[in-house]
């Protein structure tokens, strides 16, 4: 078997230290000479460990300063197409579904207009309550073509990862997805569903996911707004604006 470089070990050592709030988030990390004493190992293989947690969110170097822990309640990036549940899963947090149903209806009329089919059409409905260490965190209801997805109702609650569940049973190759954000308060029934006061804070995401030959998917969530955020990473300005 082959061994686990170095900095691998660091990494992942220094992230359950962020996770376990060792280092807090607002504060910063022990400086590059205390981090190798700490860990026994080279200044390489600390600015490796620290790249890697960078990467990923967990912290944030800020020049002249140190390196900043960031808070790590779930931050999804929004500069690939990645889902709810990968995010979760990729913080660290045990993921399981709560509920789920899958059933083919009628597709609501504004749905049927972004996916581009007939408003006659059936499509499959995915209802299902997502939990982040079993505490229930977001309300997803999503909306496929039935077209691509053959019998995808025999699947009933054997997956926690639609997408990757899609990948590997239907060859789905995803090429990019939009996602409209907005903010609202916690109606009865979701604040009996999510465990939370009613009229808690909200976020609302609604996105349409496309393949190479168009939309496939409209998912509606609705998130526990201080348990996650988004994080959109801006790269340059447009000059010719």
């Amino acid at each position: 078997m082959a061994s686990v470089p170095m900095y691998k070990t660091v990494y992942n050592e220094m992230k359950q230290a962020i996770k376990d709030k060792v280092y807090e988030p607002g504060t910063f990390l022990p400086t590059e000479p205390q981090l190798e004493e700490i860990y026994s190992t080279s200044r390489t293989t600390i600015r490796k460990a620290v790249k890697l947690l960078a990467s990923e969110g967990f912290v944030v170097v800020r020049q002249g300063r140190g390196t900043e822990v960031q808070n790590i309640s779930t931050l999804q990036k929004l500069n690939s197409v990645t889902s709810f549940t990968e995010t979760l899963i990729k913080r660290g947090y045990t993921v399981t579904t709560q509920g789920m149903c899958i059933r083919l209806v009628q597709v609501p009329p504004a749905i049927a207009s972004l996916l581009n089919i007939s408003a006659d059409e059936t499509v499959y409905q995915i209802q299902r309550v997502q939990c982040a260490n079993k505490e229930p965190i977001c309300i997803m209801e999503t909306y496929l073509i039935r077209s691509l997805f053959p019998d995808l109702d025999k699947y009933n609650g054997t997956f926690i990862s639609l997408y990757k569940f899609l990948e590997k049973n239907y060859g789905l190759v995803i090429k990019s997805a939009t996602d409209k954000i907005s903010a609202a308060c916690a109606d009865f029934i979701d604040s009996q569903i999510l465990q939370i006061p009613l009229g808690s804070p909200l976020l609302i995401s609604k996105r349409l996911s496309y393949t190479e030959s168009g939309p496939f998917e409209y998912c509606l969530s609705k998130i526990i707004a201080d348990r996650y955020e988004y994080g959109i990473y801006l790269n340059g300005r447009d000059y010719n604006s």
